[in-house]
């Protein structure tokens, strides 16, 4: 539980701040494209240094940098509610990007290391899954409610006490874990390179749909991400002891573990920022009220994140995850028909499919990601996992918020003229009908690569000893699960 709670501050800080959104616009006279970055300059810093941590963690030891990253995030959060300009506030906002980079693997690794039974471990991962869909609950509420008491710091200033009760719990209660005794050098330069790939990658497309993808920053950024990517995977398969071995993608389970992952974070964190918008700019509601109608997503999420748990360990992940990206496909589908005047009474129940949906194939996905290798390398495919993760929703906020706005001409953060209201609720249907695509299109891919595998929901161990470091042989499958 106290592995959760980590989890539980990462992922409310991200729906927490969503609401907060524009009174921090109107506070700070920060227009929609400047507000994104308040959102991914979090998720960027986060993502871009989870390979990093994760494998850090493995030699270092996880305990030690969980405490580390939720102090962190705790630092950040005062920088960011004290924050007197948008320049420290995105200072804090990176700060706590640090936070979760280190506890988020480590979460994953202690409960691998833990619980070696796979029905056990899937029900931890159960756990530990919902522990996401509360926050992704409450948030919107919590974040309502202390903009509407207290402003839109106190969504910052309330971490820091929690922080300090998570790090005591921590302390008492999180065990230490051997270490990896990993005789190679820490690989320095992959480690470079993953930060500059994911940072230069979501610049580029976060900066394209407000100065133009032909733009020469635009371009440069792209440029340098695509060699970044392309240096660490040339790097990577030729390291004695790398950061992410680059052969486990030769399995076919892992790879839709993680495109599942890239996809669901896309389209579900995306949806729950713009539906905060849409719900204050298109229809000039409170930021309490926002939150209660978003709620109900957070609410199915963790439903679905609870029932998946139980599904996977006894049926295997194939069918939780098929059946969890179709459902939510079909939601957002159903989400097509919104429009300026729409209430909360008439697509609740779309949103609780699509938070049951996207609840029910995190559990599946996560399993067959941290069953990929054994305890000595949790580290790293957790990791390479939650950077999957957390890059979709870098990429789900900026391409889903350049569809939203794309026809705004003033994209200001205040309430809209009608004629802009029309003009939004298009751009978010148009951002919902990309999201409903690749839900479908993650759902096909699973189908077919589960099948590739012959059907293996639990992969055996993929990689090397921890001391070795040695080659393995990516073409040999493990024996289907029952």
């Amino acid at each position: 539980m106290v592995v959760a709670g980590g989890l539980f501050l990462a992922v409310m800080s991200t729906t927490v701040v969503s609401v907060a959104l524009p009174a921090i616009g109107s506070a700070m006279r920060v227009r929609s494209s400047g507000l994104e970055w308040i959102v991914d300059a979090y998720v960027i810093v986060y993502s871009s240094l989870l390979v990093t941590c994760g494998t850090a963690g493995d030699r270092l030891g996880r305990k030690g940098l969980f405490l580390a990253g939720v102090a962190a995030f705790g630092a950040g959060s005062l920088i960011a509610g004290l924050a007197p300009s948008v320049g420290v506030l995105l200072a804090g906002r990176a700060l706590q990007g640090i936070g979760p980079a280190l506890v988020m693997p480590g979460s994953l690794t202690i409960i691998r290391a833990l619980f070696e039974d796979e029905r056990q471990r899937a029900l931890a991962i159960g756990t530990w899954s919902t522990a996401s869909g509360l926050a992704l609950a409450v948030g919107p509420v919590v974040g309502g409610l202390l903009v509407a008491d207290f402003g839109w710091r106190a969504v910052f200033l309330f971490n820091a006490p929690l922080t300090a009760i998570l790090i005591a719990l921590a302390a008492r209660y999180v065990p230490r874990l051997p270490r990896n005794p990993a005789r190679g050098r820490f690989d320095w330069a992959g480690a470079m390179l993953t930060v500059v790939a994911i940072a230069a990658l979501a610049v580029g497309t976060i900066e394209g749909q407000s100065i133009g993808w032909a733009s020469p920053l635009v371009l440069v950024a792209f440029a340098i991400g695509v060699i970044a990517l392309g240096s660490f995977t040339v790097l990577e398969s030729r390291h004695a002891c790398p950061l992410v071995d680059v052969r486990l993608f030769a399995r076919p389970n892992f790879v839709v573990a993680n495109v599942a992952a890239f996809v669901v974070f896309f389209a579900f964190i995306g949806a729950i920022v713009y539906f905060s918008a849409y719900f204050q700019q298109a229809q000039s509601r409170s930021a309490l009220a926002a939150g209660l109608d978003v709620c109900f997503i957070g609410i199915f999420f963790a439903l679905g994140a609870s029932a998946s748990g139980r599904l996977t360990g006894r049926f295997g992940a194939r069918w939780p995850m098929i059946a969890g990206l179709v459902i939510a496909g079909g939601a957002t589908f159903g989400l097509l028909r919104l429009g300026v005047s729409t209430g909360i009474g008439a697509i609740w129940w779309n949103f609780a499919l699509l938070g049951g949906g996207t609840g029910l194939c995190l559990t599946p996905m996560t399993a067959v990601a941290v069953s990929a290798a054994d305890a000595s390398k949790a580290g790293m495919v957790s990791s390479v996992h939650s950077t999957f993760r957390q890059v979709g929703q870098v990429f789900g906020v900026a391409v889903l918020g350049a569809l939203v706005y794309a026809r705004l001409t003033a994209r200001t953060v205040g309430s809209l003229t009608h004629f802009q209201r029309e003009l939004f609720v298009t751009g978010l249907r148009h951002a919902l009908l990309l999201d409903g695509i690749a839900l479908f299109s993650a759902a096909a891919l699973a189908a077919i690569l589960f099948a590739r595998a012959s059907l293996v929901t639990h992969p055996q161990h993929a990689s090397a000893s921890a001391e070795e470091c040695g080659p393995y042989d990516p073409h040999h499958e493990p024996t289907p699960a029952p």
